[in-house]
């Protein structure tokens, strides 16, 4: 299972299996925000400082650490058969990029977008650190995930969370931005244990 004003890193040009690198602008431009209903996710409180989200090649012990603190915390509320989340060689995967968010020197969270096909994008790895819960950056997360999906010319993005009430936050945080229930994708299939959501994507002219 998955589970502020932001200055932004530019996308790295993304390579999919069996593909050349696809150019991506720079996400230095406005911010775009959910689709519908407000920019901040539930529970916004004040932030000390400007949050900056970078690419993470996951070489660095508190992101590592972050990614097992979320490996762990999925284990607690859902069978071994209903788990989903990816570990730190699943998320080094071609079709995969992660992202940290900085708050200074401290790591406040972290979330990955996978490919599924040239229109198809899965968000994976979300999680915030528990010294910046309700500070907004889940949202600003969300936000730059779905930034990074438009550009590299994404039509939809799906995800899949649990069905437990440990994760209704992060349904109510993925609603705000326009996700709505679906079936499974990918490889899922159906499970009592999983809620899967999804969104369609602008597409430009």
């Amino acid at each position: 299972m998955e589970r502020a004003s932001i200055q932004s890193s530019p996308v790295r040009p993304f390579r999919s299996p069996g593909r050349g690198p696809r150019p991506v602008a720079s996400m230095s431009g406005p911010r775009s925000g959910p689709r519908s209903g407000p920019r901040s996710g539930p529970g916004s409180g004040p932030r000390s400082g400007p949050v900056h989200i970078r690419i993470d090649d996951l070489r660095g012990p508190d992101v590592a650490g972050l990614l097992r603190e979320h490996l762990a915390a999925v284990a607690v509320h859902s069978p071994p058969e209903s788990v989903h989340a990816l570990d730190l060689d699943a998320l080094r995967a071609p079709s995969v990029t992660v992202w940290s968010a900085w708050e200074g020197p401290a790591l406040a969270g972290c979330g990955a977008l996978k490919e599924l096909d040239a229109r198809h994008g899965e968000i994976k790895s979300m999680r915030t650190a528990s010294s910046h819960l309700r500070r907004g950056v889940a949202s600003a997360l969300v936000r730059h995930l779905l930034a990074a999906a438009r550009q590299r010319g994404y039509g939809r993005v799906s995800l899949e969370t649990g069905s437990q009430e440990a994760f209704a936050p992060a349904r109510a945080l993925y609603a705000r931005f326009g996700f709505e229930p679906c079936g499974p994708f990918g490889d899922y299939v159906d499970d009592p244990n999983s809620v899967f959501m999804t969104t369609e994507l602008p597409t430009t002219a």
